[in-house]
């Protein structure tokens, strides 16, 4: 009698009998030292994961050989830390390209809906005096509650007509804003800004504005590049400094911003998915944007558990900026009132 199509098992076409099923890989029968180097993360990490995103990954199934979120998790880390959805990677954990993809799709949205949960600004008035005195031991700048910069993420091209997406080198791209603390964690994180826009469009239309605007821009701002306007709770560098005070502020402004810029290299270094080494993202902007949201928060869960080391520089497309942006005089007199202030008071 013939067998119906619907209940053959993929994974059993592909790789016959001999191959191993899922149910036979275990994290215990593994090295921490081999987790790391195929799946980029330790065990404790990995086990921390699957306790968290385990119930939303568990879906109801007839199949017997249903993947489990272990599984799934797995295969989700092999695909950010590598770029690749290489046979050898599905080898390893014994499922099948097609599988693979699912696996990060699924894993993907479940860390994007906790993404709240791990990206956030501090409420309590000691953890945001603790921010501002983390931020004020690096170079002497007070008041600062994170540092804001843009950062492109190489796409594919969603179509022909669409060129909302292509960057100013002709490639295709999201523009991403975040922000971070003195040691890297992410604040905030939009990842879904076609790669088009500016920086000071992304930043003048995203929640971000919006939440400083109406909440958090007492008593402290943020600190961006040149590309960006200055605003009551941002501040930017001067254009042309003239006096010490002026380079003062200015050499404490970059010595300070530059924490987002190394944030960056290590999201690139750690999530080699998104540094082109391997390609473009290959997915819808959506998707893509995705994607990034969820790397953002595997990365600031990597230093919730001392995985905070900076990492080298690395080679690729995801790049700090794409602008060569004219130097922009703010028209905000409050602003400027508020940054001659902080100047005269700080490092006169």
């Amino acid at each position: 009698m013939a067998v119906p199509i619907a209940v053959l098992d993929c994974d059993l076409l592909l790789y016959g009998r001999g191959h191993r099923t899922l149910d036979r890989f275990k994290l215990e029968d593994v090295t921490d030292e081999y987790l790391v180097s195929t799946y980029g993360f330790p065990r404790q990490f990995i086990c921390y994961l699957v306790d968290l995103l385990g119930a939303t990954l568990s879906r109801p199934t007839q199949r017997s050989r249903a993947i489990s979120p272990e599984t799934q998790i797995l295969a989700a880390l092999g695909f950010y830390t590598s770029g690749s959805f290489q046979t050898r990677m599905g080898d390893a954990i014994g499922i099948s390209q097609a599988s693979m993809s699912r696996c990060v799709a699924n894993v993907t949205e479940a860390l994007v809906e906790r993404a709240s949960q791990f990206i956030h600004f501090p409420k309590d008035e000691a953890t945001v005096q603790t921010l501002k005195e983390d931020f004020y031991g690096l170079a002497g700048m007070p008041g600062v509650l994170g540092v804001v910069d843009c950062t492109h993420v190489a796409i594919k091209a969603p179509n022909a007509e669409d060129l909302s997406y292509v960057n100013r080198k002709g490639l295709h791209s999201l523009n991403c804003l975040m922000v971070c603390d003195s040691r890297g964690v992410l604040l905030s994180a939009e990842t879904h800004w076609p790669g088009s826009l500016a920086d000071c469009t992304v930043l003048e239309q995203a929640a971000l504005t919006s939440q400083f605007e109406t909440e958090l821009h007492k008593d402290g701002w943020l600190l961006g590049d040149s590309s960006f306007l200055l605003r009551t709770w941002l501040m930017t560098p001067l254009h042309i400094p003239e006096t010490p005070a002026e380079y003062r502020y200015n050499m404490a402004h970059s010595a300070t911003h530059n924490v987002i810029e190394r944030t960056f290299r290590t999201i690139r270094s750690r999530f080699r998915c998104l540094d082109g080494s391997k390609g473009t993202l290959q997915y819808s902007p959506e998707k893509s944007s995705h994607i990034i949201l969820a790397c953002c928060v595997l990365h600031n869960i990597s230093l919730q558990h001392g995985l905070d080391v900076w990492s080298a520089p690395a080679t690729g497309h995801m790049e700090q900026s794409e602008e060569e942006y004219e130097q922009m005089e703010s028209v905000d007199s409050e602003a400027c009132r508020v940054r001659q202030e902080l100047l005269l008071t700080h490092f006169s």
